[in-house]
């Protein structure tokens, strides 16, 4: 059995062989009784053609002559996830994370594609000649497809469009300091500058959504009680910086994203916008979703992030919001940084850098709270694989369909493990679930028809690096 079909590449490579426009005989099925495809859940073998998926064929189907078989028993078969909040650190800050250990990581949790943040890099990706330092290091180091963001920074304004003309997915912008001072946030009028600038070629800006005058106003963190360090990120920094993000865009018609909503009070104002046709988007993280503020000990510095995780009652709306549609993703917000950084000798919320490290344990950890509200497999392949890859604008991602790249993840959904941080793949093997049960064991991975991981163990890197369709 041979397919002919003409199937379009939206996710361009930028090196390597051209690719062709027609699929190749079908070398490879996949059988599962349990394919997570757009139609829901079924029985079906998955044929792949020259890296592609050439077709879903009925559970059982008989592989064409010189196809290899892989029966995946009862394992469930979804497609590689879309992680589009990773922040890298490569070059520069290496020693917090880097191209290699981070992909790895992605790979072993049944990530197949992410997209790179333009902060704690150094240099920061906020001039196309950024871009390419950004490039040269990963090239060749990658075990998943990798793509962009660019920064969107006071004074840059002029470089927007050529970071999109180069490839970027979109740009980011901080509302108050970053963290790190090579990044720093833009101020209202600066904002408003990159939002015209944006909307002009039909961007999308991307935002770390707090007010600074409510951050500053609240009690600053210090020491070890949790308590202080949530207070000092109050959730009417998040709702106010929300609100005036709509009204922005309303008025300047600019596509925009909010990045790692934690405060659910925000959920509201999100879905009247959109009913409103404000062209806007937002995300979650799988620590909102599986973590609570109070089950975080004082002094465990592994738990900060900003915004920060909060009470029970919160997560619950925000679960709602992903059911109900208002949040369209969930994605890692993987922001590691090196052990001492973290303060964990001292747990002061204060001094500690604040990031969840989860680029391998997504998916068990949002499956294992998902099955508890009675949501399914493709629930979750919608908010972590179909919904990042729809942000970013990877039409050939994020799906079992005919035309997809052939990336998945093959997923234990029964099974259960407990967190060892000596296992993961990340560079600091420091994180949040260190001891938690979860559910779900991914037991491979596969990158345009090749397997990139195995039980946990990633093979040689083969990942691309991947832009922005140019329209």
């Amino acid at each position: 059995m041979h397919f002919n079909r003409t199937l379009n590449f939206c996710a361009t490579p930028v090196e390597g062989e051209p690719v062709s426009e027609a699929a190749d005989a079908i070398e490879l099925v996949l059988r599962s009784p349990r394919v997570v495809t757009p139609q829901g859940e079924r029985p079906a073998d998955v044929a792949v053609a020259g890296g592609r998926i050439a077709a879903v064929l009925p559970y059982g189907t008989e592989p064409p002559p010189g196809a290899r078989l892989v029966d995946l028993g009862t394992d469930a078969l979804l497609p590689g996830l879309v992680d589009t909040h990773v922040h890298v650190n490569d070059p520069g800050r290496s020693e917090w994370e880097g191209f290699e250990t981070a992909t790895r990581a992605a790979a072993a949790g049944g990530v197949t594609t992410l997209v790179d943040m333009p902060l704690n890099s150094i240099p920061p990706t906020t001039t196309t000649a950024h871009l390419e330092v950004k490039r040269a290091a990963a090239r060749g180091r990658i075990h998943t497809d990798v793509g962009f963001w660019g920064g969107a920074v006071p004074g840059n304004a002029k470089d927007l469009h050529p970071l999109h003309e180069a490839g970027v997915f979109g740009f980011k912008c901080f509302l108050l300091p970053s963290g790190v001072e090579e990044f720093p946030q833009l101020g209202p009028s600066e904002l408003e500058e990159a939002m015209r600038e944006i909307a002009r070629f039909d961007g999308l800006l991307i935002v770390h959504a707090e007010d600074p005058r409510l951050i500053l106003g609240a009690p600053q963190p210090s020491g070890p009680a949790y308590a202080g360090f949530l207070a000092s990120r109050p959730r009417a920094a998040e709702n106010a910086a929300v609100e005036a993000l709509i009204a922005l865009a309303r008025r300047l018609d600019c596509r925009v994203h909010v990045l790692h909503l934690s405060s659910a009070e925000a959920l509201p104002l999100i879905a009247a916008a959109r009913r409103d046709g404000v062209r806007l988007t937002a995300e979650t993280c799988p620590h909102y979703l599986t973590l609570t503020a109070e089950e975080v000990p004082d002094g465990a510095t592994q738990f900060k992030c900003c915004p920060p995780i909060r009470e029970a009652g919160n997560r619950e709306a925000l679960w709602q919001g992903l059911l109900d549609g208002t949040l369209d993703c969930v994605v890692s917000d993987h922001s590691p940084s090196t052990a001492d950084l973290k303060h964990l000798d001292t747990g002061d919320f204060g001094a500690a850098w604040g990031g969840i490290s989860s680029l391998q344990l997504g998916l068990p950890a949002v499956w294992t709270e998902a099955r508890r509200r009675g949501a399914t497999l493709a629930d979750v392949v919608r908010w972590m694989a179909r919904g990042p890859a729809r942000l970013a604008g990877l039409t050939t991602k994020g799906a079992v369909a005919p035309g997809h790249d052939a990336d998945f993840a093959v997923l234990s959904p029964d099974e259960s493990f407990t967190v060892d941080p000596a296992a993961l793949h990340h560079r600091n093997q420091v994180t949040a679930y260190a001891g938690r049960t979860l559910q779900g064991v991914v037991r491979s991975t596969w990158l345009r028809g090749e397997r990139i991981a195995d039980h946990g163990t990633p093979t040689d890197p083969s990942g691309r690096l991947i832009t922005r369709e140019n329209a």
